[in-house]
């Protein structure tokens, strides 16, 4: 799980907490801010400024994968999936 999501970036995010991306202009808590991108950089849940409902989001999207898809050869970055 650790090694899909994104930390959000947008100009008006306040670095703490740190979300993570969700898909176009929302993260993954719910938040939605226009221009809110994947910043490229991996989310790490467990720093201390990480947004907890982004969290709990992460482990409920992320059970629902096949067990197959979820090593970290499998994964693949939202943004590069977006770019396509």
């Amino acid at each position: 799980m650790d090694h899909r999501w994104e930390t959000a970036l947008a100009a008006e995010l306040p670095p703490d907490p740190a979300h993570a991306f969700g898909f176009f202009q929302n993260m993954l808590c719910g938040i939605e801010l226009p221009g809110i991108g994947p910043s490229g950089f991996l989310r790490l849940p467990e720093r201390l400024n990480a947004c907890g409902a982004c969290r709990e989001a992460a482990v409920v999207i992320d059970e629902r994968w096949p067990r197959e898809l979820r090593d970290d050869h499998a994964r693949i970055s939202i943004a590069k999936r977006l770019a396509k």
